[in-house]
């Protein structure tokens, strides 16, 4: 009988590594070819605002009240996103186009992330990035796959929230599972 048993946990074993084996090699073919490369960019000097509202001569200055360490902060009044990594250090600082519905000034994590799919607008989209949803409409960035960034259409609800494709990727290697996203006002 011990010896069965043996062969069963050993078979469970085998089957498990081969599914995980399985995952790893699908999620590594979802990997940006940039991912783990050195960034030439430099970090630009982190300064805070005292208000809501950002000098529209320094974007690279982060909002109040947007928290510290690493985080994406995404303020709604500015439609601006700012990629905060380890010593509070700004990487990259971007203007967003809006959908229609808004996320709730708070800090989220990241919930989910879909490398390709179609928007709630009906555009083909890569580097979805979930994080919040209000009043049943999931909320998230993506870029476009065309690279546009349009007005939303008003009359839908929408929680896009559009950023060049250059934007998206930087985003979507960011942005991990459980990233910290703060919105500010």
């Amino acid at each position: 009988m011990a010896r069965s048993s043996s062969g069963f946990v050993a078979g469970l074993t085998v089957a498990a590594i081969a599914v995980v084996g399985f995952l790893a090699y699908q999620a590594s073919a979802n990997v940006p070819d940039s991912l783990g490369k050195p960034q030439a960019k430099k970090s630009a000097p982190v300064t805070t605002s005292k208000g809501p509202q950002q000098n529209k001569k320094k974007p690279a200055v982060l909002p109040g009240g947007s928290g510290t360490g690493e985080r994406v902060v995404y303020s709604i009044g500015d439609d601006r996103v700012w990629l905060v990594g380890a010593g509070n250090k700004v990487q990259r600082t971007f203007k967003v186009t809006p959908g229609t519905v808004d996320p709730l000034p708070g800090t989220y994590p990241v919930t989910s992330r879909t490398a390709s799919a179609t928007g709630s607008d009906g555009t083909p989209v890569e580097h979805i990035v979930r994080f919040a949803s209000n009043g049943g409409v999931v909320i998230g960035f993506s870029a476009a796959i065309d690279g546009s960034t349009p007005k939303p259409d008003t009359s839908k609800k929408l929680g896009g929230i559009r950023e060049s494709r250059a934007d998206g990727t930087a985003m979507w290697e960011f942005a991990t599972s459980d990233q910290k996203v703060v919105v500010v006002k």
